[in-house]
C-alpha cells in the first residue's frame, strides 16, 4: 500500500470542524479557532450538557453561527458521517481516541486527536493502515512541539548550525499527587499500567530534533520503573497489587543511526515540573529549563537570549504575539492549531503525521513490555515499512 509520507491533500479554503469531546482541552482548543480566519465549527459532541452550553455561548459571543449539538454516547458516529465536515477534532478520554479516528478516516475525514493517539501497538498500526488506505491526515495534537524554545532549536537544527544531533533527552515530570487517585478524573487509570503511560510530551520534540522517520528511526528500547511509594488514601482503598505503575520510569531508546534518547515519566513526587528538552550536538547544546541554555561552538560569546532572538522561526514571528495573548500553555497550543489549519488550507503536508502519532504512542506498550521482562530490550516497529529515509526533515 502506498505510504502517506509528506501527504498533501486538496486545499480547503474554509475548514469545517467537528469537535468530539469538550472537556478542558476541547474548551481550550475551540477558543483558539475563534481567532482564525477560514474556520467554521460545524458540530460539537459531548455527553455533558454544561460543555455543550459552553461551546454555544463561546461561539455566540464571537458572533459565530451556532454548531449542531450531539449529546448521546454514540452520536460521534453520526458526526463523522456528516458531509459538511472536513476535520474531526478529538478531545475525548484516551481510550476512545483510536476508535473515533479510525471511523472518521473511513468516512473521508481528516483527524486531529489528543495525546496519546493510541494505547497499544496494534492501535498504532491500525491508525497507519487507515491513513494509508483512506489518504487522510491523522495528526496527534502534541502541543509541546510548538513551544518557543523547542521551535527555535528545531529551526537551528534544520539550518545546520548545531551540527549533528547525537543524543537527546525528554521527560514529563508533573506533581499530580493531588489528582492521581481522584476517581472523577482519568489519572487514576494510569496507575494500572506499567512502563511510561504518557510519553509523547517528552518524546515528540526530541524525535523531531533527530528527524525520526525523516532519515532515522527508533530501533529498540529498554525501560526500568522504580518502586511504588506513598500512595494517597483512596475513598475506597485498593490493595497494593492493584497498581502496577512505578513512581518513576526511565526509558532509553537507540536509533538506527546510533543516536540515543533518554525519556522519563514521573507524576507522583514533589519534584518540580519539567518537560525536559535536552539536545546534544556536535556544534552546540540546548537545554530547556530555568534558565534555558543554548550554546554554539561557532558563536561562543553569544548569550542564550541573543541566539533565541536571532534564530526565532517564521511561525513564531508570524503568530507569536497572538498566540501568547489568546492561546493556552503560553501560546504553544494556539500555534499548533494555527499551523494545522494553515496546512489544510494550503494543501501542505502536516508537521506531524500518522507515523509520528504511531511512533510516539507505541512507547506506552513497548516500555511496559520491557519493564515486565526485567528491562530486556524491545524492538520498536518501523511504521513506515522501510521508507524512513525517504523524507527530509520538515521546515516551518
Amino acid at each position: 500500500m502506498p505510504d502517506v509520507l509528506a501527504l498533501a491533500c486538496e486545499p480547503i479554503s474554509c475548514v469545517r470542524i467537528a469537535f468530539i469531546g469538550l472537556g478542558k482541552r476541547g474548551k481550550e482548543s475551540i477558543h483558539h479557532f475563534m481567532h482564525m480566519q477560514g474556520v467554521v465549527i460545524t458540530a460539537v459532541c459531548d455527553l455533558n450538557e454544561e460543555n455543550l452550553h459552553f461551546a454555544r455561548c463561546l461561539l455566540a459571543s464571537h458572533g459565530k453561527a451556532l454548531p449542531c449539538e450531539y449529546r448521546r454516547a454514540d452520536d460521534w458516529r453520526e458526526v463523522c458521517r456528516r458531509e459538511d465536515i472536513d476535520l474531526v477534532y478529538v478531545c475525548t478520554n484516551r481510550e476512545c481516541h483510536t476508535e473515533i479516528a479510525l471511523y472518521a478516516m473511513a468516512q473521508g475525514k481528516h483527524v486531529a486527536l489528543e495525546v496519546p493517539a493510541a494505547n497499544t501497538v496494534a492501535e498504532c498500526w491500525a491508525l497507519v493502515d487507515a491513513a494509508e488506505a483512506t489518504r487522510r491526515h491523522c495528526m496527534m495534537l502534541e502541543n509541546c512541539c510548538y513551544d518557543w524554545f523547542e521551535l527555535t532549536v528545531l529551526h537551528m537544527i534544520r539550518q545546520g548550525v548545531l551540527g549533528e544531533v547525537f543524543h537527546v533527552e525528554g521527560s514529563y515530570v508533573h506533581d499530580l499527587r493531588h489528582l492521581n487517585f481522584d476517581e472523577r478524573l482519568s489519572y487514576h487509570r494510569l496507575w494500572q499500567m506499567e512502563g511510561n503511560p504518557y510519553p509523547t510530551h517528552g518524546l515528540g520534540p526530541v524525535c523531531q530534533a533527530l528527524g525520526i522517520h525523516r532519515g532515522d528511526r527508533m530501533a529498540w528500547l529498554t525501560s526500568v520503573s522504580g518502586g511504588q511509594f506513598n500512595y494517597p488514601t483512596l475513598s475506597q482503598p485498593l490493595p497494593p497489587e492493584a497498581f502496577t505503575l512505578g513512581n518513576i520510569n526511565t526509558t532509553i531508546i537507540k536509533t538506527a543511526r546510533n543516536k540515543t534518547i533518554l525519556l522519563q515519566h514521573d507524576i507522583s513526587s514533589p519534584r518540580p515540573y519539567t518537560r525536559r528538552y535536552l539536545i546534544s550536538a556536535t556544534e552546540g547544546f540546548a537545554q530547556k529549563g530555568a534558565p534555558h541554555v543554548l550554546t554554539l561552538a561557532a558563536q561562543p560569546d553569544a548569550t542564550t537570549d541573543e541566539l533565541l532572538k536571532h534564530y526565532e522561526p517564521p511561525l513564531a514571528k508570524e503568530v507569536g504575539e497572538l498566540a501568547r495573548r489568546v492561546g493556552t500553555h503560553g501560546g504553544m497550543d494556539f500555534m499548533m492549531d494555527y499551523r494545522l489549519i494553515y496546512c489544510l488550507q494550503h494543501g501542505l503536508p502536516l508537521d506531524m503525521d500518522v507515523y509520528d502519532a504511531a511512533e510516539w504512542s507505541c512507547i506506552i506498550e513497548l516500555s511496559a513490555r520491557s519493564v515486565a521482562s526485567g528491562s530486556q530490550p524491545v524492538e520498536i516497529p518501523d511504521f513506515t515499512r522501510g521508507r524512513w529515509q525517504k523524507l527530509q526533515p520538515v521546515h516551518r
